[in-house]
């Protein structure tokens, strides 16, 4: 067996667990009650709040890397990770330095959070999911298995994003200076719900309490309250208030 290395300078609460082969580096911060799995790695200066579950494998306040020929450069002198009390994170899930994960919130299996994320409370990351960086998320969402949230998404309080959604911020793909001014991905409102498998372009916004039936290609904003589907997306029908966030 591997005991866990933990640094001198980390601060670690009353009653925490600490499987085989965990590494714990400089400046952490963990809460009472805390559960780390076998292997986990906690980089520099991330807090985890009281009562948090972390899965074994899952690597926890890394800086980003991107590439060489990557449009982002690195970021230096991020904050650290974050993460509030209560939330549950799975095995084998990456979250980088720079991200604030509110309470009480879930994180599946294999899950990857990039940095500069800002998401709230009793949040359900799924499976598999991907949040770019840059993306805010608020409280009581549900992101189902295998959606992908691209950077600079924002999505407020109560949405419902069902499984293999994909969300995009570049109409350019990549090509000419222009699309740098351009470049954005898409506003999902309080309330609103996206159907699985569905794509939305970059830019378009999810009215409140909107609902995107699954397969949906949304290429343009949709009306508070609106059903839309198809490829592209067409108004249907409104939305009945007994289905509101607000109602149930």
């Amino acid at each position: 067996m591997t005991e866990p290395s933990v640094d001198v300078t980390a601060q670690l609460g009353a009653r925490c667990q600490l499987g085989q082969n965990v590494v714990i580096m400089a400046g952490v911060r963990l809460g009472q009650d805390v559960t780390l799995g076998h292997n986990v790695v906690i980089h520099a200066g991330t807090v985890l709040g009281d009562g948090v579950t972390v899965g074994d494998n899952s690597v926890l306040g890394r800086m980003p890397r991107p590439a060489k020929t990557s449009t982002l450069k690195a970021t230096v002198n991020l904050p650290p990770l974050e993460v509030g009390p209560g939330t549950t994170i799975g095995s084998g899930a990456v979250l980088y330095a720079g991200t604030f994960l509110g309470a009480d919130c879930l994180v599946a299996d294999q899950s990857f959070i990039r940095e500069k994320c800002t998401i709230g409370d009793a949040v359900i990351v799924g499976r598999g999911v991907t949040v770019e960086n840059e993306t805010s998320i608020g409280s009581h969402v549900k992101i189902q298995s295998q959606s992908y949230i691209t950077a600079w998404t924002t999505i407020e309080d109560y949405v419902f994003v069902a499984p293999c959604v994909v969300t995009t911020n570049d109409n350019y793909m990549g090509r000419t200076e222009e699309r740098f001014k351009f470049r954005k991905g898409p506003t999902i409102r309080r309330g609103a719900r996206v159907g699985a498998n569905s794509t939305l372009l970059p830019g378009v916004t999810i009215g409140r309490e909107a609902f995107v039936a699954a397969g949906s290609l949304v290429s343009r904003d949709v009306p508070d309250a609106t059903l839309i589907m198809g490829s592209p997306a067409r108004p249907v029908r409104a939305v009945p208030e007994r289905e509101f966030a607000d109602n149930q």
